[in-house]
């Protein structure tokens, strides 16, 4: 149960970070909304992940998550460039994530 917890909260953190970019410095109210319950309950599940989970294997995968799906978020978007290089590197980084999973 940690480890969906910890996806699901690892994908809140992209939530968040999405919001926090179109709350354009907080000035439009619903991005800000979700922005600070999205951060609230993905805080909350890494927290409660941690208590069944390594510290360091739990933050690495919340961060690799959110991470990997805020880039492929902003690449749909048209917000950054989705080159071979970086989509390669994405799926390294994914590659790394689940490799936490396999040796835990």
């Amino acid at each position: 149960m940690s480890w969906f917890v910890l996806i699901v909260s690892g994908m809140l953190e992209a939530v968040w970070a999405g919001a926090l970019s179109a709350s354009r410095g907080f000035t439009r109210r619903g991005p800000t909304v979700l922005f600070a319950v999205a951060l609230v309950l993905s805080m909350l599940g890494l927290a409660w992940a941690m208590t069944g989970l390594p510290t360091g294997t739990a933050y690495a995968v919340w961060v690799g998550i959110g991470a990997s799906l805020t880039v492929v978020w902003s690449m749909a978007k048209g917000d950054e460039v989705a080159s071979p290089a970086r989509l390669g590197l994405v799926v390294l980084l994914v590659a790394c994530v689940a490799g936490l999973k396999v040796v835990a």
